[in-house]
């Protein structure tokens, strides 16, 4: 028995067909390509929120999710809504915040799909010339971007990344907003009970100076100073009535309620308290470089931008297109049949332009990121040292209101009180300092909302998710007095 040669094929071996070995190499080539998905957004997303919701963020599909999320939304209306509850029913009922969650998951999906292999070109060509018929077909391919692939897999994964990462940030600036919005919302709904106490203080002292104008106990310009006052107080309950509806509407938006559920909606009648002692300051600069969003995101861009300078830098040079042909030809006359193979190679020659302008922009771009790290990386310290002094701040002076001015005001309506027992003071006078205890009451509430927004603006900005921090002025009580009031 001779032996096989090595040249020669063994008898009943069969030739590896190209075709399956293309697709099989282009199948391998893009089996480590990015992927994403939306239980992995969500998860990431709830990992960073844990500061304002320690719930899991689901996004409904189906009709029965639907309806276990409004149960949930219902279970919650049943009782005065709290600030934690708040941005839980914004998670389970508001439309606005699962079209954000599945804009942001179509966002990542695109992005990974961004690094995947193009798929392969099949043409087919049946041409007949007389008695001949000519079938042609050709697999081609992108061989530059079969080439390229390690590195565009690589980018589209730092691209993923970065937008699982503004998924969360978006995530956390809507529970921020929500939060903030229900501060403002009980805070100008307690204001408004207390204006509706100065607009019916006021309005006894109006009515009491008439009746004594009539008598004669009491002058014009005495009456119409009261009456004045009178018409001021109706003014401010007007306008504390217009803010409690608008910033109450605006919580309603946020947490996307309907018709049903706002009826159902009740808020507490105070704000939480002040706490025992303020949060202690902590390594800002630390907390910029390791937890914050933005940096996060910061990095990420600037490394997609040092990954994806290989894969341009190779395409603003050439592009090559590759591709495997068999025909088949048929001579009808003789009855014979051929199959000629061969291969087929697009190249775009560089004659014109080399890519030099190209390659610039890579660099300024690649330099433009760099330096955008730094700069996020700046400025996150410095935001958060001032996020951490309007927080401190805004404790301060809820604290002195609570500890110093609240008291001082009971206890001058104390002895208030006792000197118009005494018959030392008029009943007017005794009226008005009441509002004039009533509005120090309203600055204080305005105090201890002050605080709850510096505390939900905070916790964004140690996140890396700054939001827009509305603080009220707290006018001292002495200049509103100086300014026209009693």
């Amino acid at each position: 028995m001779k032996p096989t040669s090595p040249c020669k094929k063994p008898k009943g071996s069969k030739a590896l067909n190209p075709y399956l070995a293309v697709l099989s190499l282009l199948a391998l080539g893009s089996s480590g390509c990015a992927s994403v998905s939306l239980e992995s957004n969500l998860t990431q997303a709830h990992q960073y929120s844990r500061a304002f919701n320690p719930q899991d963020i689901t996004l409904a599909s189906t009709q029965a999710q639907h309806q276990a999320l409004r149960a949930q939304a219902d279970a919650i209306l049943q009782q005065p809504l709290s600030q934690q509850h708040a941005i839980a029913l914004m998670l389970a009922n508001s439309p606005a915040f699962a079209a954000l969650l599945a804009r942001g998951h179509s966002e990542a999906a695109l992005a990974a799909q961004a690094g995947r292999l193009g798929n392969p070109v099949l043409q087919f060509e049946r041409i007949k010339n007389g008695d001949e018929l000519e079938i042609g077909r050709l697999l081609g391919f992108g061989l530059s971007e079969l080439v390229t692939l390690p590195w565009r897999s690589q980018a589209a994964k730092h691209k993923v990344q970065h937008k699982q990462l503004a998924l969360s940030q978006a995530v956390l600036e809507h529970m921020a907003k929500t939060s903030t919005a229900w501060v403002n919302a009980v805070a100008a709904q307690e204001k408004a009970t207390y204006a509706q106490q100065v607009q019916e203080n006021a309005q006894a002292s109006a009515e009491l100076a008439k009746r004594m104008e009539a008598v004669g106990n009491f002058s014009q310009s005495q009456r119409l100073r009261e009456q004045l006052l009178y018409s001021e107080a109706i003014l401010e309950l007007a306008q504390a009535r217009q803010e409690a509806v608008a910033s109450t509407e605006q919580l309603v938006r946020l947490l996307g309620l309907d018709e049903s559920q706002r009826q159902q909606l009740k808020l507490p009648q105070q704000l939480p308290p002040l706490p025992q002692t303020p949060k202690a300051a902590q390594d800002l600069g630390q907390a910029a470089a390791t937890t914050r969003l933005d940096v996060q995101m910061a990095k990420l861009d600037y490394d997609a931008a040092l990954k994806r300078q290989g894969v341009d830098t190779v395409g603003s040079f050439v592009d090559v297109e590759a591709g495997l042909r068999r025909d088949t030809v048929f001579d009808n006359d003789s009855g014979r049949k051929t199959a000629p193979k061969g291969y087929e190679l697009e190249l775009r020659l560089p004659l014109f332009d080399w890519g030099g302008m190209q390659r610039q922009a890579m660099q300024a771009e690649l330099l433009a990121k760099a330096n955008t790290l730094e700069a996020v990386l700046r400025s996150a310290s410095s935001s958060l040292r001032e996020r951490y002094h309007h927080y401190r701040t805004a404790y301060e002076v809820a604290q002195h209101y609570q500890t110093e001015v609240l008291p001082m005001l009971n206890a001058q309506a104390q002895q208030n009180l006792l000197r118009y027992n005494g018959m030392f003071i008029s009943t007017f006078e005794l009226m008005a300092e009441r509002r004039s205890q009533v509005r120090g009451v309203q600055q204080s509430i305005d105090a201890l909302a002050n605080f709850w927004r510096a505390d939900v603006a905070l916790q964004a900005e140690l996140l890396g998710s700054p939001i827009a921090l509305e603080l009220e002025p707290n006018k001292p009580q002495a200049d509103r007095q100086a300014a026209g009031g009693h």
